[in-house]
């Protein structure tokens, strides 16, 4: 079968995993037909997708693990998260979380999940990194949490690639981090960004079970929950405001339905919002953190100011797909055209469901010289003053921060950093509700966009599990990206992948590829990682 023995003398598959829904049920009725799920309310036991397949393949070379948080990152965090060669059953809630341990290693210097205190001589341009720390809500409190999960990961070069799932409870995270530089902030986010999330989801339930007490308590129809649907009551009772006279209404209970679906609607708008709330304000904790600890490690390595990497997390809850990302990194939704659906012939189209921050994105080309009217040149040779194509990043604090960039000698150092940050931390957020004309979703860096278009991956795996149904997509498509790299050098596959990894730097970069079959597709596979 294509793509199933992909082996060379340089590098054999290591690292292989993969998982498979035991429930082929697809997306159910209740959520696809709009009823919105309450924070805190347990999920139907069934899962929209039907399995994921991934792949990584490394050019880079790059140490294997890297000494940031005292050498906790690569020592006893990541062993606890990889798990290189199938998913392994975790239990959700630890005696002592990740994120603990972390903070307890340097509690001389950290405040809870908070890294960097302020200091006297703060400038505005480190106010931004600066984020309270507070006391942390149960772990029992939030919807991801479970009584057990399913978890793999991996490392390829510098890409680092996770995969967390509950089918208990619905849902799938994955995420992929690209670094570049080193793969010390790879590292660091796949170390702790799915525990600080986790963090601010409990924190996202426990403030919403407060404000919905409130407005139970405060209602008088001004507020911006205009009915407020009491799900604690038998029958789902709505209450009315007090200003409205029902008699004037041809029928109450028309009336009450209407509010109900109403609450309903924005109700489910409300979660949406404050899930994507969690990821930015998770990220941004994360940001924080890294750069704290790059400021206290710059004197022994100081190229750590230069470590950053690009950041796409994917959170599949329901039929929900929630997708975060800095950089260029994508998410590639595979669907049928209007009217159509897998079972039905009909046309695939690819939609991105991410944006691609890079100086040859106009937009973003657009907002960087607006926001640096001082600077001249904040583009030199399309690139972010002559060192990065990509436009918002995590790390990289050379470019953001001054004293960061002054660590720096001679060439490495930014020349005339007049503005600074000029790599931004603010990601792209988006929420998509999966339909059942929605068929599956690629999730890569941009390695493997370097080859293929949006279209090219679609049709290649459309293609690929159409005539191999129990076949891997994911690592079809990283073996297709060798072929079509070694043509282009003008070298057969087995020559390309003979050429040790930092050598063969020149002629791929990096690449990670998740695929995730949606709905009712019901197929086995496995994922992947190639060093």
């Amino acid at each position: 079968m294509l793509g199933e023995n992909f082996n060379t003398s340089e590098g054999e598959i290591k690292v292989s995993f993969g998982y498979q829904c035991s429930s082929h049920k697809g997306i159910p009725c209740s959520t696809a037909n709009g009823c919105a799920i309450r924070p805190g309310s347990q999920m139907p036991r069934t899962s929209s997708f039907s399995c994921l397949s991934g792949a990584a393949l490394s050019a880079n070379a790059t140490l294997a693990n890297t000494n940031i948080c005292n050498g906790l990152i690569g020592a006893e965090i990541l062993p606890s998260l990889d798990s290189p060669n199938s998913f392994r059953r975790v239990p959700s809630s630890p005696s002592l979380t990740r994120l603990d341990i972390l903070s307890s290693s340097l509690q001389s210097s950290m405040s809870n999940l908070s890294c960097s205190p302020p200091s006297p001589d703060d400038s505005p341009e480190s106010d931004s990194y600066l984020v309270k720390p507070m006391s942390a809500p149960s772990r029992s409190d939030s919807f991801l949490n479970a009584m057990e999960l399913q978890v793999a990961g991996g490392a390829a070069g510098e890409d680092r690639v996770q995969a967390v799932c509950s089918e208990e409870n619905g849902w799938l995270f994955c995420a992929i981090y690209d670094g570049f530089n080193g793969r010390d902030a790879a590292d660091f986010l796949a170390g702790t960004l799915y525990e600080t999330i986790i963090f601010y989801f409990n924190l996202l339930d426990r403030e919403s079970k407060h404000d919905i007490s409130g407005a139970l308590n405060g209602l008088d129809g001004n507020g911006p929950f205009e009915y407020v649907l009491d799900n604690s009551r038998a029958g789902n009772e709505v209450k009315i405001p007090s200003g409205i006279d029902s008699k004037n209404h041809a029928s109450t209970e028309s009336f009450m339905k209407k509010s109900a679906d109403h609450k309903m609607e924005v109700s489910s708008n409300s979660f949406s919002h404050g899930v994507l709330d969690s990821f930015q304000r998770a990220l941004s904790q994360a940001e924080n953190d890294f750069l704290y600890m790059v400021e206290q490690e710059m004197e022994d390595r100081p190229d750590l100011v230069s470590v950053g990497s690009c950041v796409l997390v994917m959170l599949l809850h329901g039929n929900d797909l929630y997708t975060l990302n800095l950089g260029d990194s994508r998410a590639v939704l595979a669907t049928y055209n209007e009217g159509n659906d897998m079972f039905q012939c009909g046309r695939l189209r690819a939609i991105q469901l991410t944006d691609s921050h890079t100086v040859d994105n106009e937009v973003e080309r657009t907002r960087l010289l607006h926001e640096h009217p001082d600077d001249s040149m904040p583009i030199v040779a399309g690139k972010v003053k002559g060192k990065l194509k990509v436009t918002r990043a995590f790390g990289v604090g050379y470019l953001k921060k001054k004293k960061l960039n002054d660590a720096l000698m001679g060439i490495l150092r930014v020349r005339n950093l007049i503005s600074p940050p000029y790599i931004s931390t603010e990601p792209s957020l988006n929420v998509h509700k999966v339909s059942r004309s929605d068929h599956f979703v690629i999730v890569g860096s941009d390695g493997l966009f370097d080859f293929f278009s949006n279209e090219e991956t679609v049709k290649l795996v459309h293609s690929y599990i159409s005539s191999n149904p129990s076949g891997d997509p994911a690592k079809f498509l990283v073996e297709q990206l060798v072929i079509k790299a070694a043509h282009s050098a003008g070298f057969s596959k087995e020559e390309l992948m003979n050429i040790p990894a930092g050598r063969r730097r020149k002629y791929h970069d990096d690449v990670t590829v998740i695929v995730i079959i949606l709905g009712m597709n019901y197929r086995t596979s496995k994922a992947s990682t190639c060093v």
